[in-house]
């Protein structure tokens, strides 16, 4: 980010240049820049005049309107001037703009409540309506959460039945007002926007009818700055990427000289400014031979809808053409494979578009755009996105906001319809009457007063289901069967941390904090707190509840109990007073484990993995294998934890189920990484790099290391397959391992960390391999006799470097939605993870 700071204080005073080039290139027929209950003539910082409505050629205002404006001058913005005063209507109103040209244009209205004597402008609720296209239904701008001035922008189609007119309703709900500080509506340049597009899922083209409107919802410059009007020759707004970056560790931001910026035939300069085009995010350097990962882009959009995506490409980090190939997915779905920008615009640093359509089905309200390198293995793993534009496309209700049907005033619902519909309320009348009868007598029975004592109750079927919130008492009552958890009240829970007191913090997370407790019985258990009021890590503590209360095994952490009792998600686990298994191999004080230890370690933790493949009633896949996530008793029993990313594995008639890609940095099983391929496997491979972490005793990435050594599975595998792995274990151990059995255990590793899944072994596979390792190095401690044979290493050479100590879960997480770089080395339990983060 440092890099672009520098770049863009090197080249922006040529953009100034470059923009006045541009703007003069594009002169628009159509311009309305309407300052609504001003005055006199505003003048933004981009040089735009805005004229009061009501002196504005062309423009028409109903009567029935009020104006407000501000007491005070306003320090929002260089633009502040405009939301001075604003037009407030109470009742129906319009505002009638008769344009010059037919076709698409920009439509965009500007709110900002100034503070009234007479008018609360903050809690005004009003629809917008344009042209028979419902804009905002219901809106209101306390509930939009916005502290600044907002802008909405759309794209409304002028010309047919309209004429050449643009029409603007609003109108208040219930008893309310509505206002507008600012209108501005500019012709669309002639085939910006296409008549026919290609779907994802691919499928063939799917036409867009003309009369169909668009909402902004994204418009982002990818690596660059924040661009504004006077940087974009259509006054339009394009904001940086990093705030929807996924796992920003996974790209890097370029840039170059915006002069260099080459427009093909085909693509204007309105498309977009030769500053998007300039900046670009690139995959990052991952320090592996052979980089096999997305970069990802997460946006919230509302469900329901269709979407319009344009992705603006141009190669600026190649030296020459046909060098830059990589694929590009929508939500998940290919969208193009095997990608050359340079085949398509036969030049380096030329600007290249490609439209997309998909559809956001109901359930969902998310649109995740990722590239990556393609499987072609014979060109370096590259990929990059410059801009992204996210638009919303109205429905067959002719809504942008909800399916909400407009209806015009002076159509007539046909008289066969009315008698239909009279019929149909009438029945519905007496069904709800009979409704009302049985509720009543129902109401008059005698009832058993409802308790909510703390005692073991069940968890509840739906959990996980719903986001409702929902009381103790609704929890207990709704299961009656299964007994596998305790639902305990808010109160117990305070009572047995002495009301969260700082001194029992034993961790800190993105979920939250974690303290010790003491229930009222006496038992001391590890209670996970989530942030008060906040919905983060929502998904994850309901899985973990559902996996939880699934399975039971001394190598599993059991989950002693929940609450979900006002606005609070807290687990409630057994204690494990050993912590962290990662506490004890480095980054603290604590006496290292001996190599019976540890191998005792891996073998509880694979029996605890064993079982969720194949002990559980269905196949479970943890996740999210690593050593934060395998906590120590005071015994040094290994126990496996956080299932907050666990999933059912595939059915017998599957091979593997396809899911985002979710887990940490340094642990990911690349074929899942690469395919969204998720199987038992995974979960192996993530375990062959806990071994190697415990037998080298440093993290799984480590940075600070030359780059051969960052990525311990590619350094530890290099040395193993040399047959020379004792020259990289950790100094501790030295003198004290029985060869044959390290050489079992580095075997066993290695075929975890296998490519590909086929390859691998199984988690009972693993858990004999290691029990074997086990016997030989029990065996060879009979023999103390032989202390000084060859079949023990006798030292570590000296010129292995020593492992720098860092952060305990520095670059673990990567998802499709913020990193656990947080979590510090003495966490009892790694935190259930926000889900836009991991």
């Amino acid at each position: 980010m440092e890099v672009s700071v520098v770049l863009f204080l090197i080249f922006f005073p040529f953009a100034f240049f470059v923009q006045s080039m541009i703007c003069a290139s594009f002169s628009p027929i159509d311009v309305f820049l309407i300052d609504c209950g001003g005055s006199k003539p505003v003048e933004l910082d981009d040089s735009r005049l805005f004229h009061p409505d009501s002196s504005t050629p062309n423009v028409g205002l109903s009567p029935s309107s009020d104006i407000v404006v501000s007491g005070n001058e306003m320090s929002i913005s260089g633009n502040s001037a405009l939301y001075n005063s604003a037009r407030v209507f109470k009742k129906t109103s319009a505002y009638t703009i008769r344009t010059k040209q037919i076709g698409h244009h920009w439509l965009r209205l500007h709110f900002f409540p100034l503070q009234d004597t007479k008018y609360n402008l903050k809690s005004a609720f009003f629809s917008v309506v344009s042209n028979g296209i419902t804009l905002l239904h219901q809106f209101s701008f306390s509930k939009s959460g916005q502290s600044s001035p907002l802008v909405k922008e759309y794209v409304i189609e002028v010309g047919g039945s309209n004429s050449k007119k643009l029409e603007l309703t609003f109108s208040p709900c219930n008893g309310s007002v509505a206002f507008i500080n600012g209108i501005e509506v500019v012709v669309v340049p002639n085939l910006y926007f296409p008549s026919s597009v290609v779907p994802v899922p691919l499928g063939s083209e799917v036409e867009i009818p003309k009369h169909v409107a668009l909402e902004t919802a994204y418009r982002i410059n990818m690596g660059g700055p924040l661009l504004t009007p006077k940087n974009d020759s259509m006054w339009r707004i394009w904001e940086p990427d990093q705030p929807y970056l996924v796992n920003a560790a996974s790209a890097r931001d370029v840039m170059v000289n915006p002069n260099l910026i080459k427009y093909p035939d085909g693509v204007s300069a309105e498309i977009a400014p030769n500053w998007v085009y300039a900046t670009a995010q690139e995959m990052a350097e991952a320090n592996v031979t052979d980089q096999r990962f997305n970069i990802s882009w997460a946006f919230e959009v509302e469900e329901g809808f269709t979407y319009l995506i344009r992705m603006h490409f141009c190669d600026i980090v190649s030296i020459a053409l046909n060098s830059l190939v990589f694929n590009v997915y929508i939500n998940k779905k290919s969208a193009l494979s095997s990608f050359d920008i340079s085949s398509k615009t036969m030049a380096l640093s030329a600007a290249y578009y490609v439209d997309f359509v998909t559809n956001v089905s109901m359930g969902s309200n998310q649109i995740l755009v990722q590239i990556g390198p393609p499987d072609l293995r014979n060109l370096p793993g590259n990929a990059i996105l410059n801009g992204l534009e996210i638009m919303k496309m109205s429905n067959t209700c002719d809504s942008l906001d909800g399916n909400v049907c407009v209806s015009s005033g002076n159509s007539k619902i046909p008289r066969k319809i009315l008698i239909v519909l009279a019929i149909s309320s009438a029945a519905v009348f007496a069904v709800l009457m009979v409704i009302v009868a049985t509720f009543f007598l129902y109401l008059r029975q005698p009832k058993k007063p409802k308790r909510c004592p703390s005692t073991w109750f069940p968890f509840p079927t739906n959990v996980g289901n719903s986001d409702s919130k929902v009381s103790i008492c609704s929890l207990a009552s709704t299961a009656q069967s299964h007994g596998l958890g305790r639902v305990l009240s808010f109160s117990e829970i305070r009572e047995a941390t002495e009301n969260f007191d700082e001194s029992l913090v034993i961790g800190v997370g993105g979920f939250g904090k974690v303290y010790k407790g003491m229930l009222e019985n006496g038992v001391v258990v590890a209670v996970k707190r989530g942030n008060p009021g906040s919905r983060q890590g929502l998904t994850e503590f309901r899985t973990e509840i559902l996996m939880l209360s699934k399975l039971r095994h001394r190598h599993l952490v059991s989950l002693r109990g929940y609450c979900e009792e006002q606005n609070e998600m807290i687990l409630v686990y057994e204690f494990m007073a050993g912590g962290p298994l990662r506490k004890h191999l480095y980054g603290s004080n604590l006496p290292p484990l001996s190599w019976k230890q540890r191998l005792e370690i891996c073998i509880g933790a694979a029996k605890g993995l064993h079982y969720l493949h194949t002990g559980a009633a269905d196949t479970i896949i943890h996740r999210d294998v690593k050593t934060t996530n395998i906590l120590l008793d005071e015994n040094f029993t290994a126990k496996v934890a956080d299932f907050g990313l666990s999933k059912l594995g595939p059915t017998l008639d599957q091979t593997h189920v396809s899911t985002a890609v979710k887990g940490s940095f340094g642990y990911l099983d690349p074929e899942y990484f690469r395919r969204q391929q998720l199987t038992e496997k995974s979960d192996v491979y993530s375990f062959g790099v806990v071994l190697m972490e415990i037998l080298c005793a440093r993290p799984a990435i480590n940075p600070a290391l030359p780059r051969e050594q960052v990525n311990i599975a590619e350094w530890a595998m290099h040395w193993q397959k040399r047959g020379l792995l004792e020259g990289i274990i950790d100094a501790h151990l030295a003198g004290f391992i029985n060869l044959d059995s390290l050489r079992k255990f580095g075997e066993t590793a290695e075929k975890c960390l296998a490519e590909h899944g086929a390859e691998r072994p199984t988690m009972g596979d693993v858990l004999w391999n290691l029990e074997y390792a086990l016997q030989l190095q029990e065996a060879s401690i009979q023999n103390a006799s032989l202390d000084n044979s060859a079949n023990h290493i006798p030292e570590i050479p000296g010129w292995i470097p020593q492992v720098e100590s860092i952060s305990a879960n520095r670059f673990d997480s990567i998802s499709d939605q913020a990193s656990d770089a947080t979590t510090t080395t003495s966490d009892v339990f790694s935190q259930l993870m926000d889900p836009k983060g991991r």
